[in-house]
Parts: C-alpha cells; sequence; structure tokens
C-alpha cells in the first residue's frame, strides 16, 4: 500500500544534513521528492566516506538521497529558472537551505515563485532565521546550541558544556520542525487553498527544547546551573561507570524505580531519602564506588530482572543488534542500483495501514536529469544542447 503522504510532490533545494534528513523522512512516508543539485558545488555528505560497494555512491548520500531523484542544474542559468517553473506546474512544495537572500537573487524567492503557482508551500531552513540581527550569520549546530542557553546548564561543572554525538539542533530542531511546518501547511492548504511561506530556524527550535527548564525560569526560577537539575547530573539520575570502563543509564526518578535500583545495588538505606536526597554528592560517590564494582554485563543481569529504569550505554555495534531493535524494525536492507542492498536506519514512524516505503538508496546527483527534462517536454537533442553549454554544471 502507498505510504500516507503519496501525492506531496515537494522540490529540494537543501544540502548537507538538515533539508536532506527532512525530506528523505517525507520520501520514506511517499512523497515525491525530486533534488535540484549543482553540478559544480557538490553536497559534501555525497562524498564523505565509506563509498558503497562498487558504486560510487557514500554511505550519507545513499541514505539522505533515499527514495528521491536528483536533477543538475545551474542555478545562475536562466534556463534553470525556467525549467523550476515548469515543475511547478506538478511540484507545489519547496525546501531550500540557503541563506536569507540567495534564492530571492536567484529569482527563486517565495515571491516569485507564488507568481506561478500561487498555492504554493516554501520552506526556508536556516541557522537563525529569515530575520533578526544574526540571520546572514553563518554557523552550525554547536552554536546554535550554545547561543539558545541550553549548554549553560548541561555538561559537568569541572570540564563545562559537553558535546553530544549527534546534531541536536540540525536534525531535531531543524529537520523535524521543517517536517511539522510542511505537513501542517499542507492540512492549512487543503481546507483553504491557500499555500504559505515557512521561516524554519535551528536556533529557534534550540530555544524551544529548554523546555520544563526553561518554562520554570520565565516563571520567576532561579538560572540553572551544571548539575543543579533533576535532568542533568543534580541528582541520582544519571550515567555510572562500570569494573570494564563502559557506563550504564539510571532514569528512575519515581519512588517505586528508586527503590528497586537501591534495592538491586544493596542499599536499602538510602531509599528514605529519595533520588534527591541530602548530602547528594557523597551519596552519590557511594553509588559510584559500588557501580564500579562489577562489569557492565553483570549489572545488566541484576537490573534485567528489575523494573528500575537502567539500561546499558550501548555502542553503534551493540545497539543495531540489540534484539529490541531488530524486532522494531529499525535496521533495513535497502536496494542499492545495480545489484545488492545497504543497511540503513528505517523510519521510526510505525503505521497501522501506510507503512513507510524503502525503494531505493540515494544515486548519484543528476542521475534523473534527462529522464525529468524529458517529463517535461525537451527532446533528446534539447539535453545534448544543455549539457554542452554548461546548464548542469
Amino acid at each position: 500500500m502507498a505510504g500516507p503522504l503519496k501525492g506531496l510532490k515537494i522540490i529540494d533545494f537543501s544540502t548537507l544534513l538538515p533539508g536532506p534528513y527532512a525530506t528523505m523522512a517525507l520520501a520514506d512516508l511517499g512523497a515525491d521528492v525530486l533534488r535540484i543539485v549543482s553540478g559544480s558545488r557538490p553536497d559534501l555528505t555525497d562524498f564523505m566516506p565509506p563509498i558503497l560497494p562498487n558504486t560510487k555512491i557514500s554511505a550519507n548520500g545513499a541514505w539522505m538521497g533515499r527514495g528521491k531523484r536528483s536533477v543538475t542544474l545551474n542555478l545562475k542559468d536562466k534556463r534553470a529558472i525556467k525549467i523550476v517553473h515548469q515543475l511547478l506546474a506538478d511540484y507545489d512544495i519547496i525546501v531550500e537551505q540557503f541563506r536569507p537572500g540567495v534564492m530571492e537573487r536567484l529569482g527563486l524567492g517565495y515571491s516569485d515563485l507564488k507568481k506561478v503557482n500561487p498555492a504554493i508551500i516554501y520552506g526556508s531552513l536556516t541557522g537563525y532565521g529569515q530575520t533578526g540581527p544574526l540571520s546572514k550569520k553563518a554557523g552550525h549546530d554547536i552554536n546554535y546550541i550554545s547561543r539558545s542557553g541550553l549548554m549553560s546548564y548541561s555538561g559537568r561543572n569541572d570540564t563545562g558544556p559537553s558535546l553530544t554525538g549527534m546534531q541536536i539542533a540540525d536534525v531535531a530542531s531543524g529537520s523535524n520542525n521543517m517536517i511539522i511546518g510542511i505537513l501542517s501547511a499542507v492540512y492549512y492548504r487543503s481546507n483553504t487553498g491557500k499555500g504559505q511561506y515557512l521561516d524554519i530556524s535551528m536556533m529557534d527550535g534550540v530555544v524551544a527544547f529548554n523546555a520544563m527548564t526553561g518554562a520554570a525560569f520565565l516563571a520567576g526560577g532561579d538560572e540553572p546551573l551544571r548539575e543543579s537539575e533533576f535532568l542533568n547530573g543534580g541528582c541520582l539520575y544519571d550515567f555510572y561507570q562500570t569494573e570494564d570502563n563502559k557506563y550504564l543509564s539510571f532514569g528512575g526518578l519515581e519512588p517505586k524505580f528508586f527503590s528497586a535500583f537501591c534495592k538491586a545495588i544493596g542499599c536499602d538505606d538510602l531509599i528514605e531519602g529519595g533520588v534527591n536526597p541530602e548530602g547528594l554528592q557523597d551519596i552519590k560517590k557511594r553509588v559510584r564506588e559500588i557501580i564500579r564494582q562489577k562489569r557492565l554485563d553483570d549489572w545488566m543481569k541484576i537490573f534485567d530482572q528489575v523494573d528500575a529504569c537502567v539500561e546499558p550505554v550501548f555502542t553503534l555495534e551493540e545497539a543495531f543488534r540489540d534484539p529490541h531493535i531488530m524486532e522494531r524494525g529499525l535496521i533495513i536492507d535497502v536496494e542499492i542500483p545495480g545489484g545488492g542492498t545497504v543497511k540503513q536506519i528505517a523510519n521510526p514512524i510505525k503505521f497501522s495501514e501506510t507503512q513507510p516505503e524503502y525503494n531505493t538508496t540515494g544515486q548519484l546527483a543528476g542521475t534523473h536529469t534527462k529522464d525529468v527534462l524529458k517529463s517535461l517536454g525537451y527532446s533528446e537533442n534539447d539535453v545534448e544542447e544543455f549539457e554542452k553549454t554548461g546548464l548542469f554544471s
């Protein structure tokens, strides 16, 4: 059965991670996504190792390009603008990730394309948004999570803020808010016939991630500090090192889970004090010393029998072969053009009627240029002339 988003048709001008991740998720769910890429300024993710065997496709390009087609165009060529306009007869959702003003200078801004298709939904994804004093400034994930305030109470007192292994602002903020924005605008358009412009800022999204701590502060609470809150190390909710230099996580904030944890580590006397006891640092030191007395596997044999919100800190290899992750279908085999398959991370959303589809990995940039142009009425001779005269460069 077709995915739930079958019928949505998206032109994707984005590169790197945030925009392509968003459009990949939409493609998994049935949307028709057409990438417009530069022939002379390729997406860096298309060349990041490793390269899939017997192909020139990178693992990241094969993943983020999953289910998409791509056309190579030089957007500084007026003929490219005409082709985009022709595509708008069929494709009515745009995703772009340039700095503010770039698409307008190319003649591809919202006001330009709205004249061609008044019902267009146009999503612009940037670091700091389309307005404000930082709107034109360059940035990366670390900058957005820093300026948002989030890092001021994340990390450790003795070492300061700490990076995570994934891009919080890029994916959790930028990609997901683009998906939410597009689907919200599609629903609005289905009721009113009106398209609209989406200004998605990765920085804005991370500010919203301050969540409970930010809400408490704005209501008159104290400035949050590192290792001072329930969820940032300010109680026994934390990571603990084991004898074999691995880690387990304890998240049992509720009394019944905390009680089970204390009994499992042989510290029944700690139950009364709760997860945030008087003399926290001394008690935490005691718990750390106890956890360091056993190997991770030995602790997990104990906690697998106890409902105490304890889990191991897995490596990727361990996570990807975990029976639960496998049972949930989060690792899939996707067909590589030309033969063979590659393992990829699946779309995490489960539907009862319309499951995600994984027809093919991403392909080399421009793979579908000729097919798309021919579908617009251009002849083989036209395509050859375009290629000779730099339209695809």
